[in-house]
Parts: C-alpha cells; structure tokens; sequence
C-alpha cells in the first residue's frame, strides 16, 4: 500500500527539490520502518536509475512489484531494462504494464520505444499509433511514428507526422529537427534549411542543426554559407569531428586544398579512427601532389581497417602517381577482392595495366568500370582511347560520337589528349581543355603575383616537364636547350619524370644551367621552387600529354607562362600566356580558339635535334621481315593515330601497288592481330602487314631506308615520327585537317619544300600515294630534294629555331617588363 506518513511526505518532497541523497536516506528510514512499503521502494528504484545504478535500480523494482503489481511499476522497469540494452525483457515488462492497464499511453510509447530498439519497426509503429489513439495530444508519440516511417524510407507519411509532433509541441527542437532531416532527404533543400534555422532558433545551442545546416547549403551549392553554418556547430561544440570533417569537404570542393587538409587533421585530432576524414585527407594530399603523405595516410587506415576497399583503391592510384604500377596493381585487386563491384577500383585497375603495357588488362579492367557506372565519362574515355591503341574499332564512329557529345553537352570531362584523335573542331578542343582544367585551378589567394621586373643581365628560362629522359620530346628538344645563347639567357630545366639513367639523360642533365628534379614535391611546393628560384619565363612541354603536372603551372610561379612542343593544342588555361605556333598549324584566324596568344615563328614551329645518330649500318630487308623485292609503305605513328578510314585507304593502296607492303610500329599483342583481321576484311594478304619491333633510335632511324614512302594519318598526324623520317630522307606523304595537331606533318613538308606532298582530302591522299608507287623517278627526285635541302630547312636548321624561339622569349618578356598584356604576335619572316 502507498506510504501517506509524514517521513515519506519528507522524501517526497526532498526528491522534488533534486536533492536525491536526502531523498533517498529518508526513503530507506521508511522502509526501515515498513519493509513493504511499495511506494517508498518504487521512489527509491527511480532515485537509484538517476545515479545510475542501474542493477540496484532493478532490484528496487522489482522488490515494489513483488509487494504490489502495478502498471506504473511495470512500465518503468522496462524503460530502465531497455536503459540496459535488453530489449526483450523491457517489451514484455511494458506489456505487463498494458495488461494491468489497455488504455496505459505512456505504456505503449514506451513499448514502441523498446520495440524500435529491437529492430521490429512493425511492432514498434503498432504501440506508437496506439498511444496516439489514446491520447491525440502525444507529440513524442506521433515523432516517434515518424522516426519508424523515416527507418522503412516512406518519407512523405513521416514527414506528416513530424509536422503533427510540431504542431502538437511548436517549441519541439527534436520535431522541427526531425522535419528538416526528411525535407533534406527528400531534396527539399530550400525547406531543409528553413527547418534547421528553426532550430537553431529555438534552441541556439544545438550544435547538429548547424551541422546539419550546412549541408543542405553545401548540396545547393552555396558554401560559403555552408562554412559558416559549419563553423557555427564548431562554436557550440569544439569537439565536433563531423562538422570539422564537412568543413574540409566543403573547402576542398571550392578548392581551397591546403584549408580543407587542416580542416580534415582538425576531425581526425578529435576522433582518432575517424576513417572517413583520414581518407579525404588522403585525397586531398595526393591533389596538392604530396604523394608519399597520401600514401601514409592510406596505409594508416588500413592499419585501423584492413579490409577498407576504398583505401586500397585509393592506395593503388597514389602508386600509379608515384610510378609504382606493380604495387598499384596489388592494391587495387585488393580493393575489387575486398568489393567486387566496385567501379572507380577497375577503373585505377584499367590505368595500372596501362602503365604496365599490358592493353588487354586495361581494355578489360575499363569494361568493368562502365559496365558498373555505364555514365562514367572518365571510364568511356579510357576504354575508346585504349580500344584505339589496340586498333580495335568495335563502335568506332559510335564512340567517336559520344565523345564528342560529352565535350558539347559540357556535363563532363574528357581528357583533351584524347580528342587530337577524333574529329574534334578547334572550338571542341578549347572546350574540353577549359573543362578539364576546372578543378586543378587553385584558388586566386594560392596565385603567385608578380610585379616588379628583375634587374639582371640575362633571362631565366625554366623547361618543366616530365621527359626529360628517352623520349620524343628530348628527341627533338636536346640541342635546343644546349644552344640557347648564355650571355642572354639562363636555362633551367625542372623535371617531374623518372630517371632512366640513359644516355639521353646524362646529356639533358648537361645541357641545363641547373636541372631540378622536382618529383617528389608537392604540386605547389614546386611552383614554389620555380618562384624562388625566380624563373621569368616558364615553358610547359607537356600540357596534357601523359603523365603532365598542369597543376605547377597553375599556380603562376613564373611572370610569362608559355605552352610549346609537347601538346599541339590550347591548354584553354588563363595562366598559359603564349603557345609557340606556325602559319600553318594554326593561321591568325584560328586565335578565337586559343585561350594562349599565339606566336608565330617563320617556317615550322618545332624543333628538331640535328645529333639525332642514324646508324652507319642498317638490318637487311629480310631482317626486318620485309619482302626482298616490292614497295614499302610505311606509317610507325602511334597506333591511336590509325583510323578505319585510312587503314581502308592503305588496303586500297596495298591492292592498287602489286607486291607492295605496309610496315607498322609493333606497339602491342592486340595491334598485329587486329589489324591483320581488318586487312583479311578488305581483301589483303594479312602477311603484307609487316611489324617493326621496337628499337634504339639510331637503329630505327636507320631502318627507314628501306621504306619508300611514309603515309601520315589524320585527325592528328605524325609529328616526332614525322620529322624522324625526314630526317632519315623518307618522303611523307600527309593530309592536312582543321586542328594543330592534324596540320604538324603538312609544316613540316611545307618547310623542307615538298609542299606536293600535302594532301587536302582522302581521295587526294590515296591518288598522290599510288601515282608515287608507279613512278620511281618522282619518288627519287622528291628524296633527292629532301636530303639535298633537309638541313638548311627551317625543320632542321636547329641554330636558326633557336634564335627565333629566343627572339619570341625576348619579345615576350618585353612586354611583361613594360606592363604590357600578353598579346600575339609573329617574328620577322613568319
């Protein structure tokens, strides 16, 4: 029975006051005089579970339910039951409690609350809606109901009763919190961020409703906003990793990279293992090109973590940066052993064959990729780029199309190295360039400035690139850089490729003032080094051929930025001041299609090493599998180069000119053997496909002799393996297209004086190759003019293109001095 006397009225009273210790010494006194007081022991078991002995709590319940059984009883053992975890017992506790009373409200929410926790949502809804029934006014109940309606994903029934908990209780923080929760499920962002300012409002302390503020605003694009209703939940809570993690994320998406790494150490400072900013930061590290600290980053999740597929992935792709594909390739099976469909996994896997030389792999690996997230740009362009190395034009116009269709549709990113292939216009070209820049920009306050002119005798020339060892750019380049007049100019070269120890590098390493290996800095700590070592004029060599590190240029580190040899199209890049052109690959006219101001040299723009060494002595015919007797075509351009229309072109030839083959360059184990299908397909002995293995230059070079006539290919051209042929005395026969990079051979044909040799179109192409197959007589006078004028040419008179290239450097370097903006111009004679 209850206690009615004054020493129990005392305790009451004492426990209303808060003062539990009191309250519950007064309590005990009572029972001390009436061990079966069963409200005294009841108050005491409540007084027990707010100092949190949760056991001796139990007991005392259970000792009062023992003396009298009661619905209140009941119900609080089992809220303090679930307290400890143990769902089952509080669910049939509350039932107990329902028994004794149907119409118990309090009794069913909490049987919902138990029955939630259990994972029964069905159950749990059911005692919800049942303490609705009985009391309308509920407001935790219908919340709750929408808790459960939210777990089952029926987001419109939940968000209903959220918005009657509101009404029901306007100053509900959790109702309006709950409500704004579903509002951003839904994308409802504007009325999301309504709900969460109305917390914040009403309860100015809640930290989450900042937080979660915040990304609402991020997801609409508004982070300025978002960072500051992120630094807002960190005021009220410094402690709070997740807001410091969103910071980061949010910086990183405007990519202020440096801020949003301090931002993601801040999360992991206060959560230890917290994997996701541990992995975020590994990205944004290997953004900013600090690849051994993304790499620790990395290997320190898998240390918390050792089956987190995504580290391995990301593990694998800062080997790859690195140059490590052997141990990318580990990582990244891995990764797919660990998630077997996971796409951005075969697509790191498809660049690890790659690296590796092994096609098939990549071709395969970028399948998977596509076949999982077939709107994967990025996987789309891989797979048509490689299936175009392999010569394997399954869906070749189709894939051509698409590309082009990415660029227009401007949704996505193409790499702008793999549209010089393609029918891409000029317009398409600066397109793409300008997309794919877009994210390595660094933020305006990361730019270097520069103002005043530097007082010194000569110009500081930096070469930044990452060939600087046996490669076709140095193949061209060597002698460039050792004639550059050193009373005028200082020559730098700043290297982010690997040292393959050939002689090519020794000499390179030679040919510079100072040569700087700047491969293991991060991309701005190498702007960094080429601003304090105060370069005036930077030259890129790469652009965005393989392996190219933009983001140095990116930063500005130097006052000219200049855009030469490597990449024969704009980079659509504002810190690119200057590209290094000729009339004809890219007439005034075409300055509308150049982010860079264009520079016209007299006669072809590109320079050509005369020390390039042709052997003395050349393997036979019969060495090089080529028949003893009968014409030789040739074209050793890459083979993406090669399209169905040209190969269908050469096909013809081979039929029109009889005992005559082509000789290819060997490039892969897929090339042969689809071509030589292609060939079977057109009618032509596939054994009139002749494949020259891979050799030192000397020895290729030498091996021209044997060819007759080189025939170029078009959308892109030859270019280096052009101006090797000439320089072995083969005639080239080209095509001239629309863009830079499908007009380099007719330059170079134009400036050592076979312009006949320039076709316009296809058809000319084919009659021009079979007239020269039946006449021996042109084709020897044409290599009779070729070797008689091939030094004195503008392509190979290496002394001239240097002086013309520093009277361009000079020019340019002028008109920054005197404040002037960049601006095209051509030397005398261009």
């Amino acid at each position: 029975m209850a206690s009615t006397g004054p020493l129990f009225s005392q305790a009451v009273e004492a426990q209303r006051r808060g003062d539990l210790v009191e309250a519950a010494r007064l309590y005990r006194q009572v029972l001390s005089l009436d061990p079966r007081d069963e409200a005294a022991c009841g108050n005491l078991a409540i007084i027990a579970a707010q100092q949190g002995d949760l056991a001796g709590a139990e007991r005392l319940f259970r000792q009062a339910l023992d003396l009298r059984p009661n619905p209140e009883g009941f119900n609080n053992l089992g809220t303090l039951l679930l307290q400890q975890g143990r769902a089952a017992d509080a669910i049939a506790a509350h039932r107990r409690a329902i028994a004794l009373r149907p119409d118990y409200a309090a009794a069913h929410l909490a049987l919902g609350n138990a029955s939630k926790q259990q994972g029964d949502f069905d159950a749990a809804l059911a005692a919800y809606r049942q303490a609705v029934r009985i009391n309308p006014a509920a407001a935790e109940a219908h919340n709750n109901i929408g808790v459960v309606l939210q777990r089952q994903g029926k987001l419109d029934a939940a968000l209903a009763a959220y918005r009657e908990a509101a009404a029901l209780q306007p100053a509900s923080a959790q109702a309006h919190f709950n409500i704004g929760v579903v509002l951003h499920e839904k994308r409802d962002f504007d009325a999301a961020a309504a709900a969460y300012r109305h917390v914040t409002a009403l309860r100015p302390e809640i930290a989450d409703a900042y937080n979660n503020l915040g990304t609402v605003l991020q997801d609409q694009g508004r982070l300025d906003e978002a960072l500051a209703a992120f630094d807002g939940a960190i005021r009220r809570r410094d402690d709070y990793a997740e807001a410091h993690f969103n910071r980061g994320v949010a910086l990183r998406q405007q990519g202020k990279l440096e801020p949003a790494l301090a931002a993601l150490r801040d999360a992991t400072a206060r959560r230890a293992d917290y994997v996701e900013a541990l992995n975020n930061a590994g990205i944004v590290l290997q953004e900013l090109g600090r690849l051994d600290e993304a790499l620790a980053a990395f290997e320190g999740i898998l240390r918390l973590r050792p089956a987190h597929a995504e580290a391995y992935n990301n593990l694998g792709a800062v080997l790859l940066g690195q140059g490590r594909a052997d141990a990318a390739l580990g990582a990244l099976q891995k990764a797919l052993a660990l998630r077997p469909d996971y796409p951005e996994a075969f697509y790191n896997l498809g660049n690890a064959w790659r690296e590796l030389g092994k096609l098939e792999g990549a071709i395969a690996a970028y399948q998977s990729a596509l076949r999982l997230r077939p709107e994967d740009a990025d996987a789309f362009s891989q797979l048509v780029y490689h299936r175009w190395r392999a010569c394997d034009w399954t869906d070749y116009a189709a894939d051509q199309a698409k590309l082009l269709d990415l660029v227009r549709g401007g949704a996505a990113r193409v790499p702008p190295f793999y549209l010089l292939a393609t029918p891409a216009s000029p317009e398409d070209q600066l397109a793409c360039a300008r997309r794919w820049l877009a994210p390595i920009v660094p933020p305006p306050e990361s730019i270097f400035r520069h103002t005043a002119p530097r007082e010194r005798a000569r110009i500081r020339l930096g070469y930044l690139s990452a060939d600087f060892h046996q490669h076709a750019t140095a193949a061209l380049a060597a002698e460039l850089f050792e004639r550059h007049d050193r009373e005028r100019f200082e020559v730098l070269a700043y290297s982010y490729g690997p040292d393959d120890a050939s002689p090519m590098r020794a000499r390179l390493t030679r040919a510079f003032d100072r040569f700087v290996d700047i491969r293991a800095l991060s991309h701005r700590a190498a702007a960094e080094r080429v601003r304090d070592d105060e370069v005036d004029i930077l030259i890129d060599l790469k652009g965005y051929t393989q392996h190219a590190r933009p983001q140095i240029a990116a930063f500005h580190p130097a006052p000219v930025q200049v855009n030469y040899l490597g990449f024969p199209a704009t980079m659509g890049a504002d810190f690119i001041d200057y590209i290094i052109v000729d009339d004809f690959v890219a007439p005034a006219a075409a300055q509308p299609f150049f982010a860079e101001k264009l520079v016209h040299l007299p006669g072809c723009y590109q320079v050509n090493d005369r020390q390039r060494a042709i052997a003395a002595a050349a393997p036979s015919r019969a060495e090089c599998g080529l028949p003893r007797e009968g014409f030789v075509f040739c074209s050793f351009n890459n083979t993406y180069k090669i399209t169905p229309d040209f190969f269908a072109c050469w096909m013809r030839l081979l039929a029109a000119v009889p005992g005559s083959v082509l000789w290819l360059l060997e490039a892969n184990d897929l090339v042969a053997r689809n071509l030589r299908r292609e060939a079977e397909r057109g009618g032509v002995d596939p054994a009139r496909l002749v494949f020259a293995p891979r050799a030192p230059l000397p020895e290729h070079l030498a091996r021209h002799r044997h060819a007759d006539l080189f025939l170029d290919t078009l959308p892109c051209n030859a270019h280096t393996t052009a101006s090797d042929a000439l320089w072995a005395g083969l005639p080239v026969l080209t095509c001239a297209g629309s863009t830079f990079a499908g007009r380099v051979g007719g330059s170079l044909l134009a400036a050592v004086g076979l312009p006949e040799l320039i076709a316009t179109s296809l058809a000319q192409y084919e009659c021009l190759a079979v007239a020269l197959a039946r006449d021996a007589r042109e084709l020897a006078d044409l290599r009779e003019r070729l070797l008689r004028g091939r030094e004195a040419s503008t392509v190979f008179d290496l002394p001239q293109t240097t002086r013309n290239l520093e009277a361009a450097y000079s020019a340019m370097w002028r008109r920054w001095c005197a404040g002037e903006s960049p601006a095209g111009f051509r030397l005398n004679g261009a």
